[in-house]
């Protein structure tokens, strides 16, 4: 058995395996998606890059988010689009863990990152007069360091444990890569008490952001209640963020106990929508709402459109 292990060199990814007859339809689908994604990304961070009204913290965090979403879809659609062409689904281990690492680190940032602004609408509406000093150009760049330097680092460590297991099969019955699935193929399970500890001191680092975000909507909402003004910089600013938030922590809890509790009996499409929703679903809303409901944002891509056209 350890010869055998150690001469894995590819991955088999078998979550594609029912889809044979609608191969076409699911491509042409998938293309149309990822170019939409493209779009709407591109279209807010130019808008951000280009116009110097929009260089201000808060805008400066959304440019971040969507070039964070751009980052984590290519680490899914290029390949999952060429196994849609390809008879057969493999990936090489390294590609694997390559793959699982971008997907991790993507998902760890936009958290972060939601993290970072919900600080951000906390100090402008609650505290406005230290606003400037507080969100300076410094703090945003070190903020923003923080929202993508750190998630790779503990992803990072994650995948590099993950790399030192021996495995014992190649077959994985997802759409794309993931570290727990590859930590579930380790031949010793003794072997994955290390990884079990980094996942859950993982795990509480993020949870610790979740109790963050919900400690600063306390704040943010007890300062808006006695002032008609305060309500409406919420509003604009806060909904978005809000919006973001909850289509994020639903598609992740939805993947992470289908993943970790679902049943083998379940159809193998319904695992593979539920697992790819937080690369569609986020990705596509995010630029939409912040692009309709941040004023600034959307009349300067209607002053560009209208220029445009004439």
């Amino acid at each position: 058995m350890m010869d055998n292990v150690s001469e894995i060199t590819m991955f088999f990814l078998s979550g594609l395996n029912e889809t044979n007859t609608h191969r076409f339809t699911l491509f042409s689908l998938t293309l149309l998606c990822y170019c939409v994604i493209l779009l709407v990304n591109v279209s807010l961070i130019v808008t951000i890059i280009l116009d110097k009204n929009l260089h201000e913290p808060m805008y400066i965090l959304l440019c971040t988010f969507c070039m964070n979403g751009l980052y984590g879809t290519t680490g899914f659609y290029p390949k999952f689009l060429w196994d849609l062409l390809s008879p057969v689904h493999v990936i090489s281990y390294s590609g694997c863990l390559v793959q699982a690492l971008v997907i991790y680190t993507f998902a760890c940032s936009d958290l972060s990152i939601l993290s970072v602004m919900a600080f951000d609408r906390y100090v402008a509406i609650c505290r406005p007069l230290e606003y400037h000093s507080v969100m300076s150009k410094q703090r945003v760049l070190m903020l923003v360091c923080f929202s993508w330097v750190t998630p790779f680092c503990i992803v990072a460590t994650n995948t590099f444990l993950a790399s030192r297991l021996k495995l014992c099969s190649p077959y994985i019955a997802r759409l794309f890569c993931v570290n727990w699935i590859i930590v579930k193929l380790a031949c010793f399970p003794a072997e994955t008490f290390v990884n079990d500890i980094v996942a859950y001191i993982t795990l509480m680092i993020y949870v610790f952001h979740g109790v963050f975000i919900v400690w600063s909507y306390m704040y943010l909402i007890k300062t808006c209640v006695n002032s008609a003004e305060n309500r409406a910089k919420f509003m604009q600013t806060c909904v978005p963020h809000l919006t973001s938030l909850m289509t994020f922590v639903v598609t992740i809890l939805f993947d992470v106990v289908n993943m970790r509790f679902g049943s083998k009996d379940l159809p193998q499409t319904f695992k593979n929508v539920v697992a790819i929703e937080f690369l569609v679903i986020p990705p596509i809303m995010n630029p939409l709402i912040y692009g309709f409901k941040l004023t600034k944002i959307r009349n300067k891509i209607l002053y560009l459109i209208t220029f445009k056209t004439k």
